[in-house]
């Protein structure tokens, strides 16, 4: 069975072909900067390797050219679209509506469509990625994975806000948490890796560190807490985003300083973090310059570790205990730099690195801590496509 998984997001398409059950990617690539004259797009395949700048307008053009060139008659996969029996589509929220993988019907995109508002910068791009889908591979079933879907487990004592009740009856205002094919792909292999090395696997906090970032608390393989809440801004520090902020602050910058509130939205979703803190988005640019003596980068480092560690001793209390740690996406599984900040100073937590396994480069799942350290610090790289195929294919059969 061909699917074809379409990550949609606000300037970018990221896709794989997955011959499925055999989980085989025959192809995969991604455009970004969508909207832009000098959009990147490459496109990979066991024989071919594209990489071009070219002038991607919207998502619509994106996906023909995603097709076109499924389709070429030099580097192509597939002779027709209606080879491909299913789509499969990332949408990042879907509210208290979602709690597994769907096939999209009329009332699915509407629902999709009420939830604007929720994430305003994923869910219309999510929305026209299988508005486009359905027209270019018409014969295909369309199947929405939502983010939100692993964390419906949160019990209502975490995921409730200490806030009126009718703003969750009514207006379904709550944590929803975000990652969730990530959180959930990475915990299965950790749990699955842990019994293997007959160790226990009921207690594990999952730590996903790229532009977002959000850790999940998980307790016999269900998300019980998570650091992301009613939107994907709040709990550790992120990229341009600030993560956990006292509301104080809002009313501040709002009365005192006379910013209107989409300047504060701004402000926190894209001017803040770690790009707020050094003027650099980018892990690697940040690590570089403090490497060189600039102070701010490295507090920058230090804050974003130490607010982690953090949410670590907090989800240690809350699960009672700590079987392993897991780091994963493309932060947690390349800075050698950020795992030593979060796991120095841990022992408490029974966190001890080995400062040798911690610096090899691998794709492969690895352990890191010392041969006798009470808990497992796991580096598990995360395949959210192949959950997102593995989701689309059990659904339908």
């Amino acid at each position: 069975m061909k699917i074809v998984i379409l990550n949609s997001g606000s300037s970018s398409i990221k896709y794989q072909l997955i011959e499925m059950p055999a989980q085989t990617v025959v192809c995969s690539g991604m455009i970004d900067r969508i909207g832009l004259d000098n959009s990147n797009l490459s496109y990979t395949t066991e024989n071919n390797k594209i990489e071009e700048i070219v002038a991607i307008p919207n998502h619509t053009v994106g996906l023909e050219k995603i097709a076109a060139l499924l389709l070429d008659e030099k580097v192509g996969v597939i002779k027709s679209t209606s080879e491909i029996q299913a789509v499969g589509h990332r949408v990042v929220h879907g509210g208290s509506a979602f709690s597994d993988t769907v096939v999209i019907t009329a009332a699915v995109k509407d629902k999709i469509k009420q939830l604007f508002d929720l994430a305003p910068l994923h869910n219309p791009a999510n929305l026209e990625g299988i508005t486009v889908a359905e027209t270019i591979f018409s014969e295909a079933q369309q199947v929405a994975v939502f983010d939100t879907a692993f964390h419906q487990t949160i019990p209502v004592v975490a995921h409730k806000y200490a806030i009126p009740n009718a703003l969750l009856t009514e207006n379904k205002i709550r944590v929803y948490g975000f990652h969730g094919t990530s959180h959930k792909y990475v915990s299965e292999k950790a749990i699955a890796y842990l019994q293997e090395n007959n160790c226990a696997a009921s207690k594990i906090i999952t730590i996903h560190l790229g532009n977002g970032c959000s850790m999940t608390a998980i307790q016999d393989g269900k998300s019980i807490d998570h650091t992301l809440g009613f939107g994907p801004m709040n709990g550790l520090v992120m990229g341009t985003r600030s993560g956990d902020i006292d509301q104080s602050v809002i009313f501040y910058l709002v009365n005192t300083l006379g910013f209107s509130l989409d300047k504060v939205n701004t402000l926190l979703q894209k001017e803040s973090g770690m790009f707020g803190l050094t003027g650099y988005s980018d892990l690697r640019d940040i690590e570089a310059q403090a490497e060189k003596g600039d102070e701010n980068c490295r507090l920058a480092l230090a804050m974003n570790a130490y607010r982690i560690k953090k949410y670590i001793g907090s989800y240690a209390a809350v699960l009672n205990g700590l079987d392993a740690i897991v780091f994963t996406a493309g932060i947690g599984e390349n800075s050698s730099l950020i795992r030593q900040l979060v796991c120095t100073d841990m022992d408490y937590f029974g966190l001890a690195l080995d400062t040798e396994k911690n610096e090899i480069r691998s794709k492969q799942l690895r352990e890191i801590n010392l041969a006798n350290a009470k808990t497992k610090i796991l580096v598990i790289p995360t395949n959210e496509e192949l959950e997102i195929a593995n989701q689309v294919y059990d659904s339908l059969h």
